[in-house]
């Protein structure tokens, strides 16, 4: 097992900066998610961790060593594709032991590794046949077990699940969390799904723009967000935002208001604001929590989405249109009373973007 290190990491193509000043300490045996959308630098930054790019400034270190000029083979890690990038001609077991082969280790000892990795993965029915006959799951694990066996110090893994059906992304996310405890390698894992990211990480590092915006854990990530950026990219529905006004120490967002004798002077002495709610903190009349809540407004309904157990109803609050996940029993009119706890409120500046405060202890 091995720590990564990256200092003050930086990326060029051409004249375009892909990656801006990265700095980041992953500890031995983590499972660490970069995390962020398409065009972020987040395989980039990966393929140098694994020395297939080069930094245009910067040090990498693996288990303490520098490993900026070290050739990929020799920097002791193992990385798996989304395309999983398995030998059509070959079988499972052969796909498995073909790189120990390359390395010329011994017969025994890949008997051994091999035999470990199809355990681990529960491969034993499937040994003999070739990809063609398996299921995208089912391949995924081959190319897991490929890494396993060269039993690295680090495990890298570039949108391994991105080309599987919701079901068996699901299935995988959990079997590679299973994997992560059992062999308790370090693991970097390149995602652009939040829900994986959430689910998987030990800590998350969210990237935009080739800078990091956030590392912390799951949950932090979700309930403290550092910026607008985190708040509205991280979690299955995004945070609402909305730019509101403070007239005389009422806060004004659309037909929403809020008083403010209660909040601290910073939100106070601002004249424009923004505030930020979870749709799954905004709770329309007829739900139990409602009558409980302090902020009640009203709003037309413009669509809604029936996902089930629980639709998404989308409506205006003020210039912003909010999203709200109600029960899917629950039958909703064209125009809807609904309901927000102060203390499910964010507030952030408008110009900086970053937080201001929240109503963690509002006494109701």
């Amino acid at each position: 097992m091995a720590g990564v290190v990256l200092e003050n990491i930086s990326k060029s193509f051409g004249k375009k900066e892909i990656l801006k000043n990265i700095n980041l300490e992953i500890n031995d045996g983590e499972f660490i998610v970069l995390v962020g959308a398409s065009g972020c630098g987040k395989s980039t930054l990966l393929r140098m961790i694994a020395g297939l790019e080069t930094p245009s400034s910067g040090n990498i270190f693996i288990d303490d060593k520098l490993v900026n000029n070290v050739a990929p083979k020799d920097r002791d890690i193992a990385m798996v594709f989304q395309n999983y990038a398995l030998y059509p001609h070959l079988s499972v077991k052969d796909n498995i032991a073909l790189g120990l082969k390359v390395r010329n280790v011994a017969k025994c000892e890949i008997q051994r590794r091999v035999s470990r990795a199809v355990e681990i993965l529960k491969l034993e029915d499937y040994i003999n046949s070739k990809p063609k006959e398996l299921s995208g799951g089912q391949r995924q694990r081959v190319a897991l077990a490929r890494a396993i066996v060269r039993e690295p110090k680090v495990f890298l893994m570039d949108e391994p699940l991105s080309n599987l059906d919701a079901k068996l992304r699901s299935e995988m996310r959990s079997e590679i969390k299973k994997l992560h405890k059992k062999l308790k390698t370090t693991f970097i894992y390149v995602t652009h799904d939040q829900t994986e990211a959430l689910t998987m990480g030990d800590r998350i590092v969210v990237l935009n723009n080739g800078e990091i915006q956030q590392t912390d854990t799951p949950g932090n990530i979700y309930n403290y967000p550092q910026n607008v950026f985190v708040a509205t990219f991280m979690g299955a529905n995004p945070m609402n935002i909305a730019k509101a006004e403070i007239k005389n120490e009422i806060l004004v967002m659309g037909n929403v208001s809020l008083s403010l004798s209660s909040l601290p002077v910073v939100i106070k002495n601002k004249s424009d604001i923004l505030v930020g709610v979870r749709p799954e903190n905004i709770v329309p009349e007829g739900s139990p929590l409602y009558p409980f809540n302090l902020i009640k407004f009203e709003a037309k309904i413009i669509f809604e989405e029936n996902l089930g157990a629980h639709k998404n109803v989308y409506f205006k609050v003020g210039e912003s249109e909010f999203c709200a996940i109600v029960d899917s029993q629950i039958s909703l009119s064209q125009s809807v009373k609904f309901s927000i706890n102060p203390r499910d409120l964010y507030f952030f500046d408008v110009d900086t973007k970053e937080p201001l405060y929240r109503i963690v202890n509002f006494s109701i």
